[in-house]
């Protein structure tokens, strides 16, 4: 496969979780995007965000593809698809490369071969890079520059952080896009790709964490002066809850995910000791009603596992408690009652639930609007984001600059 760069035209996100496929096609109009199509569709042939069935999954994306196929057959040839399985790493690399040119004027294949020389890290046979995301660049000692180009000196350094994944996950992922007629412009990591939608630049600068809670997965990135700091998937997410209540209840896992929804608060003392749920409207076979608070119980014992992962993550970059910006949580599992009191109670932090921010839409998502105000979505409409700055709608530069940089080799990996 190789890689395509589309200016104009339509752009199709495509996040495929462990539940659920959620899709978003967006167009540019005066200098905007305006969202022309956004929907989502139960899944199967996942687990823990990797695609463990090509031909389950295939057959989802081929329904959602065929909706779009009604309005626009180009949509489907530009697409962007999010990376949710949880075996990725995340690790700092440096290049150094001696400037090239007897002006000692720092030009555009100075800063390439200084991201190539970043990206020569060992990794195991079945792993490959799937982002290069710059930090700083540095100029003769000097550092946190953020663009070189037209410097001079005589020695140019990057800091990049390096993503590589699993590959076979992102094979089957390719594999599940392709059997369906898609044809992929870029793949994400998909805690970043949701950072992309739902943080402002204030924020970055700042300090945050953003916390994507998914079904099967729980991702999160982490960014300070408008720097990527940190970035990991967790292989546990809200599907987790459901099982749990399953196991507590005795109950089929389809009613555990209702009563989640219906009766769940993620934080216990919140909820009246006195206030009973009749689960037998839902499972007639059940032994009669049961107690709120323990649905409660079990919610945020789980939830506070999740939150555990992320504190550990956090205190692993020195982050912990120490950032401005709070938390921003989206995602399924950020509409579960109490998630955010649990999250400053959990992480000492302040936090909110995210949604996509609007700006950069047209008339603020139109008819579509409700998709830019729910959480779950942040990742589909990310993607048109990203494939919005690698297309060359916005010019936006920086860490996503280098990251289209590194999506090029995802491409060139599959390539004969």
């Amino acid at each position: 496969m190789a890689w395509k760069k589309i200016r104009g035209g339509m752009i199709t996100g495509i996040d495929i979780g462990t539940s659920s496929v959620k899709v978003a096609v967006g167009e540019q109009v005066g200098g905007k995007i305006s969202l022309v199509h956004a929907a989502k569709e139960s899944c199967s042939g996942l687990r823990r965000g990797a695609v463990i069935d090509v031909v389950e999954v295939s057959r989802t994306v081929n329904r959602t593809l065929a909706e779009i196929k009604k309005f626009s057959k180009s949509a489907t040839r530009n697409i962007y698809l999010s990376i949710g399985t949880s075996q990725v790493n995340m690790q700092v690399s440096r290049g150094i490369v001696a400037v090239s040119r007897a002006d000692a004027e720092i030009y555009q294949d100075d800063i390439d071969r200084a991201v190539r020389a970043s990206q020569a890290v060992n990794l195991p046979q079945n792993r490959m890079i799937v982002h290069t995301l710059t930090r700083e660049f540095v100029v003769d000692g000097v550092g946190d520059i953020t663009d070189p180009l037209g410097l001079s000196g005589s020695r140019l350094e990057v800091q990049s952080v390096i993503v590589d994944a699993f590959s076979p996950h992102v094979k089957n992922l390719i594999r599940s896009v392709e059997l369906a007629g898609g044809e992929i412009s870029g793949l994400v990591f998909s805690p970043l790709v949701a950072a992309r939608a739902a943080l402002s630049k204030r924020q970055r600068d700042l300090g945050v964490v953003l916390v994507d809670i998914g079904f099967g997965t729980t991702g999160m990135s982490v960014y300070e002066e408008n720097k990527l700091i940190g970035v990991m998937k967790f292989p546990v997410g809200s599907g987790n809850i459901s099982n749990d209540l399953a196991i507590g209840l005795k109950i089929p896992i389809d009613a555990a995910e209702e009563i989640k929804l219906a009766y769940g608060n993620a934080v216990s003392r919140d909820v009246n000791a006195k206030d009973l749920v009749d689960i037998t409207k839902l499972v007639p076979d059940a032994k009669g009603p049961v107690s709120r608070r323990f649905i409660a119980d079990i919610i945020e014992s789980r939830m506070g596992e999740i939150f555990d992962l992320i504190n550990a993550e956090l205190k692993s970059h020195r982050k912990y408690a120490e950032l401005p910006g709070g938390a921003v949580i989206v995602g399924g599992g950020a509409k579960l009652p109490g998630v955010t009191d649990l999250a400053k109670q959990n992480m000492r932090l302040s936090a909110q639930i995210g949604s996509t921010l609007t700006e950069e839409w047209l008339d603020e998502g139109g008819a579509f609007k409700e998709y830019l105000e729910d959480p779950e979505f942040v990742g589909a409409l990310g993607l048109v984001l990203w494939g919005t700055d690698a297309s060359g709608w916005s010019k936006e530069g920086g860490a996503r600059g280098s990251a289209i940089r590194g999506l090029r080799s995802i491409f060139s990996y599959f390539s004969p």
